[in-house]
């Protein structure tokens, strides 16, 4: 029995060490995938990579800083597409509001604020679970409208109200916005699109193609 040992041994060693490269090399397939999937979206987005990363930026650093303003008292949320921001949430008052916008302002690359917030008390769980669901089933639907791209809109939902961001032209944004209305849950639609020519969509399409390549 105990010369039997060894040979054991040996073999689950083996079977560890499959396992484990295994495991690796699906680490790595996982890795290309997503790659490929983050690739695919940023290429298909009609910012410039610029504009992107900078908007990403923005982002982060309003929401670094917009809660030293309101506290436990406020609940802001700060988007940005193209450099242009949406400040959505609530507010205790006019003079937090105005605050909040000049603070936002002062981040380098802002172009443009629109400052949707409302003056009232910080939206209930519910009521945030409530705009993740309104948000996801109006980018479902933006997908399922095959004459538009769906990759070009941004949506925020917020208290019901769905904010249509993205660089569109105004067919494109007149039908996303259609969309919108059309989903239950959604009480008011309001467009704050970054409007291109049709002109500036076709010269946009060929090299959104060449770069999905």
């Amino acid at each position: 029995m105990i010369e039997n040992g060894p040979r054991l041994v040996r073999p689950v060693v083996k079977l560890v060490l499959c396992a484990a490269l295994l495991g690796g090399l699906a680490g790595c397939v996982e890795m290309m995938v997503g790659g490929a999937v983050v690739g695919a979206v940023a290429s298909s987005d009609r910012r410039t990579f610029g504009a992107q990363t900078e908007d990403k930026a923005i982002a982060v650093k309003g929401e670094l800083r917009v809660p030293k303003i309101v506290g436990d008292v406020g609940h802001v949320n700060v988007n940005s597409f193209n450099r242009k921001v949406l400040l959505t949430g609530e507010v205790k008052d006019e003079a937090m509001k105005t605050a909040v916008e000049r603070e936002i302002q002062s981040i380098d690359g802002v172009q443009s604020i629109a400052n949707e917030l409302e003056i009232a008390g910080p939206a209930t769980y519910t009521s945030r679970s409530s705009d993740t669901l309104i948000t996801a089933k109006v980018k479902a639907s933006l997908v399922d409208m095959k004459t538009i791209s769906a990759n070009s809109f941004k949506v925020v939902t917020e208290r019901g109200v769905v904010y249509l961001m993205g660089r569109v032209t105004a067919r494109e944004g007149q039908v996303g916005a259609e969309v919108a209305r059309g989903v239950s849950g959604v009480q008011k639609v309001v467009k704050i699109f970054d409007y291109i020519t049709e002109a500036e969509l076709k010269a946009l399409e060929p090299h959104r193609s060449a770069a999905q390549l």
